[in-house]
């Protein structure tokens, strides 16, 4: 038997909640998951429920729309708050208000969109979130400027956008403890981009899990679903970790 997906306010907007089967009293862990590009949260994602049932961990998946996560503002969004201030004040308040959890006993993951969001808040607020995760993360969205979308409302070019992306915030002397990512070598929009990323990561020194190899699907939910447990492991021991340096 599986727990149980609720809608619940969260702020401004509204959040998709998960809580495991059987759980009582306040958690040890959970995870915030940033959706994609679609608005797709992980409601009905078997491959996702199974597991955070396994570890008995709630989940919030909150709203971002098409802000890519930024912390940058999008009319149609919210007139005066960007989606990265979202997460950091209206979604951490949740967190602690609920389930009596903060930072560093919270993940932060997220697929294609939300997977890069995830990896850069991370690079940004180490100290906040350092457990982080992306399954096929949109690393070089730069890319998609110029398309006459909600990129062209954040960005006044390509080239500001590139310098928002995840490797320009990649700091050599401060960095998330636990940095992990997934992409299906057939993702030609996005494997790139991850094996850019690796790439640099590696260069600096810093510390990271990937796999950029697996095929299953390339940027869709069958590839996504087969990575739901390497990522929410990878997340688990790193938040273990991370809880036993508090010690």
């Amino acid at each position: 038997m599986l727990g149980e997906w609720t809608w619940t306010p969260v702020g401004p907007h509204v959040a998709d909640l998960y809580r495991p089967a059987g759980q009582s009293g306040a958690p040890v862990f959970g995870l915030i998951f940033l959706h994609g590009v679609g608005g797709e949260s992980l409601r009905g994602q078997e491959p996702f429920t199974r597991v955070l049932d396994e570890l008995n961990w709630p989940c919030l998946c909150p709203w971002g729309g098409q802000t890519w996560w930024t912390d940058r503002l999008l009319p149609e969004y919210h007139a005066e708050q960007s989606a990265e201030s979202y997460l950091l004040h209206d979604v951490l308040d949740f967190c602690r208000e609920h389930w009596r959890l903060a930072p560093p006993r919270l993940a932060l993951a997220g697929i294609s969109m939300g997977g890069q969001g995830a990896l850069r808040l991370g690079f940004k607020r180490p100290e906040t979130f350092p457990v982080v995760g992306g399954i096929a993360p949109a690393i070089e969205y730069h890319q998609l400027m110029d398309a006459d979308g909600p990129l062209d409302r954040l960005y006044t070019s390509p080239e500001q956008c590139r310098q928002d992306t995840v490797p320009m915030h990649v700091q050599p002397q401060q960095f998330p403890a636990h940095i992990g990512f997934w992409c299906d070598p057939d993702d030609a929009l996005w494997h790139r981009g991850n094996d850019r990323l690796h790439e640099k990561l590696a260069a600096l020194g810093v510390p990271h899990e990937c796999d950029l190899t697996t095929r299953a699907g390339g940027h869709d939910w069958t590839f996504f679903g087969a990575m739901a447990q390497p990522l929410l492991h990878f997340l688990h021991r790193g938040l273990v970790e991370q809880s036993r340096r508090l010690l």
